[in-house]
């Protein structure tokens, strides 16, 4: 049931700024956002939630991309909800690739409040989407709406993309609105970056394939994928014996609504940890990475959450950050949406530089476009993608493996 009705932008915009700062209070990236309907009823609002008690959780908690996993599991329970075209998020914070793509993906409309030059789709403010494949830009162009802030500050500007939706009768945002979406992601942003880099470096990490098979790690890590530590290769370079794992993974991506893709996590010792298929029949935006990262993440952060110093650290000894290991795509990327949220999502996991030692961490095994045309579109990203984080993508040197697929 709706709880509130907004019918004026800055009303909404409020309610998204309320839980950004909801999302400061816990520690975690200060962002909100806020469903509405057709007609300016509040379906749902949340926050930020990649930290909790002081520990990454899921690098994908996006306030946006909850936002389009919450209206698909309600449809799953057989809740009655508006077609996509017809709801709106409105975000405290322009939204980051993997938002955007979800929100693509997904076809749902945009009011995006505070501008983010780094990360954002609209990072330089021309509502052209030049960071976004060519396929996708009219679309975005027809639904992510930047209303006007009025005043003479920083925070002002003049109103660009897409119309905002008929039924808002106020269109424009406080200027002080504007300013503490900006100041609440701002103060927050240093803080929760540092926790990436909270992790071990390579040197002190420990093989996890040397534990006892009882252990606390390899049971929580087989609950999750009963195969983990099951296959080995020489770090860095996948072998065709990871593909059967990966062909299983491929065809219960299929009964599950999905394309036949999957992704692997290898860790820096060449060990796979898991091997996961997408879940696209429950939600359009549950691919294969997204449930290979968040699986990994809240694996890592269930077995952290309470424990003393020395379990946690146990824990990072043996369970590492995945930027030193390996993603393996059973699929690359192409230029769809979907792919364009999993590229996001993969840099929200790395949240920062790749290790220079490592520059393979993303690999893929079945081409969807040619490499040249790939490598374009991940240097036209946001700066955060194309600079910092400097995505990627490789194809699998093992031609066995490639013919396998």
């Amino acid at each position: 049931m709706a709880f509130k009705k907004t019918v004026d932008v800055q009303a909404a915009v409020a309610i998204a700024a309320n839980e950004a700062i909801a999302a400061k209070t816990q520690g975690t990236f200060g962002v909100g956002g806020v469903m509405l309907d057709q007609h300016g009823n509040v379906l749902h609002s949340l926050h930020n939630d990649v930290v909790r008690d002081g520990l990454i959780h899921d690098p994908t908690a996006h306030g946006e991309r909850q936002l389009v996993d919450w209206y698909f599991a309600e449809r799953a329970k057989g809740r009655v909800m508006p077609e996509p075209q017809d709801i709106t998020i409105v975000t405290s914070l322009d939204p980051c690739c993997m938002c955007g793509g979800a929100i693509l993906a997904a076809g749902f409309n945009v009011v995006a409040a505070a501008p983010d030059s780094k990360a954002g789709i609209n990072f330089d403010a021309s509502a052209g989407f030049a960071g976004l494949p060519a396929d996708l830009r009219d679309a975005a162009q027809a639904s992510f709406s930047y209303p006007a802030v009025l005043g003479a500050s920083q925070y002002a500007r003049a109103a660009s993309g897409a119309a905002a939706r008929p039924f808002f009768i106020g269109k424009t945002i406080a200027e002080p609105t504007q300013a503490l979406c900006s100041l609440v992601f701002e103060a927050t942003a240093d803080e929760v970056m540092a926790l990436f880099d909270a992790d071990l470096p390579k040197a002190q990490l420990k093989c996890p394939a040397t534990l006892d098979e009882d252990h606390a790690i390899v049971s929580a890590l087989r609950a999750v994928y009963p195969d983990a530590l099951r296959y080995r290769c020489t770090p860095q370079q996948p072998d065709v014996d990871l593909a059967p794992f990966l062909q299983r993974a491929m065809r219960r991506d299929v009964e599950q609504g999905g394309c036949g893709d999957a992704v692997a996590l290898l860790d820096s010792f060449g060990n796979l940890l898991l091997c996961m298929p997408g879940r696209m029949a429950q939600s359009d935006v549950a691919s294969a990475f997204m449930e290979a990262t968040r699986a990994y993440a809240q694996l890592r952060y269930r077995l952290m959450a309470g424990a003393s110093e020395a379990v946690q650290r146990e824990v990072r000894e043996y369970l590492g950050h995945p930027r030193d290991g390996t993603f393996v795509f059973a699929l690359g990327p192409d230029s769809s949406a979907l792919s364009f949220m999993n590229l996001g999502a993969y840099g929200s996991t790395m949240e920062g530089p790749l290790p220079e030692r490592n520059p393979a961490q993303f690999q893929y095994v079945r081409p969807r476009m040619a490499q040249a045309e790939l490598e374009r579109l991940c240097s036209e990203m946001p700066p955060l993608y194309r600079n910092v984080i400097r995505i990627r993508p490789q194809q699998v040197a093992d031609r066995q493996l490639i013919a396998a697929l």
